[in-house]
């Protein structure tokens, strides 16, 4: 039973991964490169080096990202990475394979960057949902987080974000272009938060974990995600056996890669994920006390 859930698991992951990498295709072949937009990431810098020096999109995301995973590697270990490098393979060799057969769009620019940033965040939505990424950013952010524990993931991801965007300024000599990204940006983190979380505004998500192999998969958050893991004593009603629950808040963008960590160690583990409002504390936003104020003499 477990082989056969192993195999299904694999089947749903290249299905997946495939349909997101030639949705993705769509946004870079058809809208961002031809236009000269380069939305952030290594899929921006790739785009600027096709530009200026035609080499293939596809190639120059893998080669850029190679850097990357190999710290990725030796920082946390082949197994935290194996599902983006296939991911990475897949994409970069789907990017350029459609390169020359997907249709270019010239018109509206507006349209450009809507249409190109919805299907970004379509394409890079099904890659989180398997628990993998296109590496760049995201890789990169987690590992600078590392050692940059004052910043949070999301900052240090606009931060890299802004200086590829401010580059392309320079390479497309306009300040048109670096806007219309800011634009792609924005769109594709909205349409990613939209279909993995839903479209509510909550600062961070409350997941509780209920499995055999709690303490494995308590390790591994933290060890991975860098979340504290909260173990609460439980008693089932119906089975009366008493065991632990695990508590963890995580912020939106961490939950795909929490459950793909799960899932990795207990596959028919039970979850719930509940909003949170506001989470104040290490790791997240700091508590602010307003101080009361001093009564007049």
């Amino acid at each position: 039973m477990n082989v056969q859930k192993k195999v299904k698991s694999i089947l749903i992951d290249t299905l997946l991964l495939t349909a997101g990498s030639f949705i993705f295709a769509v946004s870079v072949n058809t809208f961002t490169a031809p236009n000269n937009i380069a939305p952030g990431g290594m899929t921006g810098i790739a785009t600027m080096i096709n530009y200026l020096t035609q080499a293939p999109i596809g190639l120059m995301i893998f080669l850029l990202n190679v850097p990357i995973l190999l710290w990725g590697f030796f920082a946390v270990g082949f197994r935290f990475i194996a599902k983006t490098v296939g991911a990475i393979i897949l994409s970069s060799f789907i990017i350029d394979f459609t390169a020359g057969i997907l249709p270019v769009y010239h018109g509206d620019k507006i349209l450009t960057a809507i249409y190109g940033g919805v299907l970004a965040g379509v394409g890079l939505s099904m890659f989180f949902i398997r628990g993998a990424t296109t590496g760049g950013t995201d890789l990169a952010a987690s590992l600078l987080k590392r050692h940059l524990p004052h910043l949070s993931l999301g900052k240090l991801i606009l931060i890299i974000d802004f200086v590829i965007v401010l580059l392309s300024a320079l390479v497309y000599r306009n300040f048109e272009s670096p806007l219309y990204a800011i634009i792609v940006i924005f769109l594709t983190s909205k349409v990613i938060d939209a279909i993995l979380y839903g479209v509510d505004d909550g600062n961070g998500r409350m997941m509780f974990i209920i499995s055999p192999k709690n303490k494995e998969i308590s390790q591994r958050i933290m060890s991975e995600i860098g979340r504290g893991v909260t173990a609460l004593k439980s008693v089932g009603c119906y089975s009366e056996q008493e065991g632990f629950v695990l508590l963890c808040a995580v912020w939106r963008q961490e939950i795909y890669r929490t459950y793909a960590v799960i899932h990795e160690i207990d596959p028919d583990a039970f979850i719930i994920v509940g909003e949170a409002g506001e989470i104040s504390g290490e790791g997240f936003q700091k508590l602010q006390i307003a101080e009361p104020a001093k009564k007049k003499k």
